[in-house]
């Protein structure tokens, strides 16, 4: 039945935990691609069929109309179905990025395809260039802290020296004690605990 394994990944997304990504479904949507592929060849040669049969192929209706018309609206449901599956993925992921900045999860990372990868590379990219233009972190709180700086105590050495983000470098060894930017102690968190 035509549109059955599109379905299923909009049913996978629509049945999956809010904000949460499951593993990309390359097998499923390559069966889909595929899908798309059939009938648009079946679609040209319905066409192909009444054209040379002398039909005008936007005012007859016989079996071959009707046929490519069918063919039509399921490439045009598989490429909605398609489109749907992969907005809702590229959402989650943005989402994600604001909330843990440019630097993705490995758990997060083993679910998604090549072309995500890609895509948050690219928006990492982006999204830097405009914060360097604008000489503005966009990745902090949203909420101004009472003070930009805070006292950061290390639990774990870290091993070796750190760049911050002043270009100053640092050696996070264990039981030491740091004077240092609330973005640059947040986003050594975030490495951290990822």
């Amino acid at each position: 039945m035509y549109g059955r394994k599109a379905s299923q990944l909009v049913k996978e997304i629509a049945s999956g935990e809010k904000g949460q990504l499951t593993p990309f479904s390359s097998d499923l949507f390559d069966e889909v691609i595929e899908e798309c592929k059939q009938h648009y060849h079946e679609l040209e040669c319905l066409i192909r069929r009444m054209e040379e049969q002398g039909l005008n192929v936007e005012t007859a209706k016989n079996e071959d109309h009707y046929g490519a018309l069918i063919h039509h609206l399921s490439l045009v449901r598989n490429k909605r179905c398609l489109m749907a599956y992969l907005y809702n993925r590229a959402e989650i992921l943005r989402a994600l990025m604001w909330k843990v900045g440019s630097v993705i999860p490995e758990e997060i990372k083993e679910k998604l395809s090549y072309s995500e990868k890609e895509y948050i590379t690219k928006h990492s990219a982006s999204l830097k260039k405009y914060m360097a233009s604008v000489e503005l972190d966009l990745e902090v709180d949203m909420v101004p802290p009472k003070d930009p700086y805070i006292k950061v105590r290390v639990l774990d050495d870290m091993g070796g020296e750190i760049l911050l983000s002043d270009d100053k470098k640092a050696n996070f060894t264990r039981h030491s004690m740091h004077f240092l930017k609330r973005t640059d102690a947040e986003q050594l968190i975030s490495q951290v605990c990822s």
